[in-house]
């Protein structure tokens, strides 16, 4: 009996030949695809893994048996018993013609653009190109358009690939590039001539083939054979965007990204992109520097840490210990190593929270980051996702095209990218009650003391997330730094229990997790930083604080540490701080020392230096251990990071179960909407020129709705003048419906807005 014939192919999967090697490929798949799993290099500049298919530039034309004539390889999907071959002579003709197109009018400024070195036109040209043009016409010259702060553009260089485009509107989903005008005329701008608006218009960067967009801060500075990479991450939000530093003689001069599809795929927000300009700030912290009376002046390592030993010793028990979110892993250990040393349990990082009541530490996403675009329903709460990660925006971006229905929350009808199904617009003290109502609906057990304010919509959210293969529930920042944020996470934990969805708190900072999980929280006993804020302290360690912004209320902590002995670990000799502290001993920020930070994930990621420290200036780490080593407490005894790593034992705290006392009614004034800029929320992003100069760094403002704006007389463009009791402010209005009755959104971190209470309620007249 003869053997049967067997079909080992997959049904998903077909089977297909490239250059005479048999492979399979999926089913729908295009040839690029397969010769790229191949190893088969077929040439390409309209092409990207990331992007929609355009197929307009047919560099990547090769022949397929049976076909008439060549086919781009990017748009003819794989069939059945398909023979494809890249190195035919009509192939290759075909190609190099369409080579010789493309060069036509594109100048011959090589030597002076930016993308020289690194040019996918130029690699091509090598290989495809002629060596003399046929082409005696004049070339076409193309008016650049000013695409903001950012983005330099040439488009005299442009080849019409249209990557840029395809990047606006399918990944970033701003659709604000287009082709104007047809044929050999066609123009790529922005339509009505205003600069890029979306948080990742760098990328338009990287996926232009050649020098048509291109970075406008590193512009002329430096070529790409000049430039050293090294791997690094993003410190300015949870995710830890991985990104290369391309440094030159130890200066930072861009960053790209570097991929990882669990984190930030190949994309990068303009966030990180552009912050490496604030590094370079007059204000840097060259030297250690000493208070003599009100006139400071720079001393040796040896005197500075000598006086700092000596104030931390007299403070003792009664020290305070304040960390940005940011700190690596590696300077946090050793903060809470110092504090537990001197005996003080009075240590913490949440600057910005408002109430401790259930004693709340960041911790690892439910569901993963690369899963949010997996989603097929989302509950937003206190969260303007776009602008505190805008690469967790942009995977949301994707879930809404996949048809995931998106909830919202807010005191604010932040703009978005996506489709939102549903959304409930409340003023900040209504934010607990509302979303108890979404739990209430779901059936969830809701502590004893939390009351949902029944509405429309609540059962129709609660059922969206009952029926999700794949719910999440996010809470963002004005959320997390509530006034009475403690509800809000018991209600989203029994909302999520109910319903089966996953739970994603944002953590506060780049490394809140890692901070947590290293000990640099209250010990038994201990203050946290409210508290330590509330109750001023004799002394104080700061460690990469600056006073008036990143505290919750810059005002009141001002005030707490005028009247305290402090020793300020700083990267930036500011003035404020120069009027607070004793000591100011100057560390390097993350792009210049070797550490880790913990993404919002819980994933441990190392960087490696990459700038070169300014002046005497030392990693944290190396200026905690000389301190340790001066003050002679135990733990502080390793000499490189090696050392210190090997004995550190992270361990996730406790989660706490209490609640802060019910918000009083207040039918008096508006409720401030609290929130951070996208580029302001450090003291880097505070320096980086080309950031502050974006459109989206609108400047101190109150923006309310019509009706109260009527109510008060105010109409945008007047000023108003704003006060809580304690503190005053005099901000420009702007009217916007997208924000609540009964609220005034003021966003923090100006110096204008510093005086205002983060959860006040104001008077509004005015000015």
């Amino acid at each position: 009996m003869s053997a049967q014939p067997t079909n080992t192919t997959a049904p998903d999967l077909v089977n297909i030949e490239i250059d005479g090697k048999p492979m399979q490929a999926p089913k729908g798949s295009m040839i690029i695809h397969a010769a790229d799993k191949a190893g088969v290099a077929i040439p390409r500049f309209c092409y990207h893994e990331k992007l929609p298919i355009a197929a307009n530039c047919r560099m990547c034309l090769v022949d397929v048996e049976k076909m008439p004539k060549p086919a781009p390889a990017c748009a003819t999907p794989v069939m059945e018993g398909m023979k494809v071959t890249t190195q035919t002579k009509r192939a290759l003709d075909a190609q190099r013609n369409v080579m010789e197109f493309l060069l036509i009018n594109h100048p011959l400024d090589c030597p002076i653009c930016d993308q020289g070195g690194e040019c996918e036109l130029q690699d091509l040209a090598m290989g495809y190109g002629r060596s003399v043009s046929r082409f005696v016409e004049r070339k076409r010259v193309v008016p650049d358009e000013d695409l903001g702060s950012l983005v330099a553009t040439d488009m005299t260089r442009c080849i019409q690939c249209t990557r840029c485009i395809r990047f606006t509107a399918d990944v970033a989903g701003t659709f604000e590039l287009g082709g104007m005008y047809r044929g050999e005329r066609l123009q790529i701008g922005t339509y009505d001539g205003k600069p890029l608006m979306t948080e990742l218009s760098g990328n338009v960067i990287d996926v232009c083939p050649v020098g048509a967009l291109t970075n406008k801060v590193f512009r002329f500075r430096a070529r790409a054979w000049e430039l050293i990479a090294r791997e690094s991450v993003g410190y300015h939000d949870a995710l830890g965007s991985n990104l290369f530093l391309h440094t030159r003689r130890g200066e930072v001069l861009r960053t790209v990204p570097r991929d990882n599809e669990a984190v930030n795929e190949c994309w990068l927000s303009d966030r990180d992109r552009y912050s490496h300009e604030g590094l370079y700030s007059a204000d840097r912290a060259t030297r250690p520097m000493l208070r003599e009376g009100d006139a400071w002046r720079e001393a040796s390592w040896e005197e500075a840490l000598a006086l700092a030993a000596k104030l931390l010793k007299e403070a003792g028990q009664s020290l305070g210990v304040l960390a940005h979110p940011a700190t690596t892993n590696e300077e946090g250990a050793q903060l809470a190593a110092l504090a537990q040393g001197l005996g003080t349990a009075h240590a913490d990082h949440r600057l910005k929270a408002l109430d401790f009541a259930d004693a709340a530490f960041a911790e690892p996403f439910q569901l993963p980051a690369a899963e949010l675009e997996l989603a097929d329903t989302v509950l937003l709460v206190g969260c303007n996702l776009r602008h505190e990660l805008p690469l967790l925006h942009q995977r949301l971006h994707k879930a809404g095209k996949r048809g995931a229905k998106v909830f919202c929350i807010n005191p604010v009808d932040f703009e978005s990218t996506f489709p939102v199904a549903g959304k409930r617009i409340v003023a900040p003290s209504a934010l607990p009650g509302a979303l108890a109502a979404v739990a209430k609906a779901a059936g969830a057990a809701l502590p004893a003391g939390i009351q949902g304010d029944d509405h429309e919509g609540a059962k129709a959210i609660a059922e969206a997330l009952a029926k999700g293969n794949k719910a999440v529930i996010v809470l963002g920042e004005m959320a997390e730094n509530h006034a009475q944020a403690s509800w809000l996470r018991a209600a989203a934990r029994a909302l999520a229990a109910a319903s089966g969805a996953s739970l994603n708190r944002i953590p506060q900072g780049a490394n809140a997790i890692g901070l947590a999980r290293h000990g640099l929280r209250p010990g038994q006993g201990g203050l946290d930083a409210g508290a330590m804020l509330a109750k001023p302290l004799p002394a104080y360690l700061l460690y990469g604080v600056e006073p008036q912004y990143d505290f919750a209320h810059g005002a009141r902590a001002l005030k707490a540490l005028a009247g305290a002995k402090v020793v300020a670990f700083s990267a930036y000799a500011s003035e404020d701080l120069k009027k607070l502290a004793q000591v100011i001993l100057p560390i390097g920020l993350l792009p210049e020392i070797d550490g880790s930070l913990s993404n919002l994930d819980g994933t441990d990621q190392r960087t490696l230096a990459g700038g070169k420290l300014p002046g005497e200036a030392r990693p944290g780490w190396r200026a905690l251990r000389a301190l340790g080593g001066q003050l002679g407490l135990p733990g502080f005894d390793y000499t490189d990071l090696h050392g210190l790593r090997a004995g550190l034992s992270p361990q996730a705290p406790a989660a706490g179960e209490g609640l802060a006392e019910a918000a009083k009614p207040d039918e008096t004034g508006l409720e401030r909407i609290t929130s951070t800029p996208i580029y302001r929320g450090d003291a880097v992003l505070r320096r980086a020129v080309a950031l502050n100069a974006h459109p989206l760094t609108v400047g101190a403002r109150v923006v309310l709705n019509p009706e109260d704006a009527l109510a008060r007389g105010l109409s945008d463009g007047a000023m108003a003048k704003l006060g809580d009791g304690n503190g005053n402010a005099v901000l420009p209005v702007q009217v916007s419906k997208r924000v609540a009755r009964g609220a005034a959104w003021i966003e923090s971190d100006y110096e204008a807005t510093a005086p205002i209470a983060p959860a006040a309620r104001l008077a509004v007249a005015g000015a």
